[in-house]
């Protein structure tokens, strides 16, 4: 009974998986945020897309 207390203490302790955790929760919360910001980042992307092609006119 000794071994199963102490292996389960020991699995209680390790620390391992905890790098995959916090991984995902950045990539839930960058998730949310281009969700809620989305229609502001689709302005900014394409206000950078005119300027670029406004620019590549000049050159040309």
């Amino acid at each position: 009974m000794n071994v199963i207390r102490q292996a389960w203490k020991d699995f209680l302790k390790d620390e391992s998986g905890m790098g995959v955790v916090e991984i995902i929760l950045i990539i839930v919360v960058l998730i949310a945020m281009v969700i809620i910001f989305k229609e502001q980042i689709t302005t900014l992307v394409n206000n950078i897309w005119k300027s670029i092609n406004e620019s590549a006119k000049k050159i040309y």
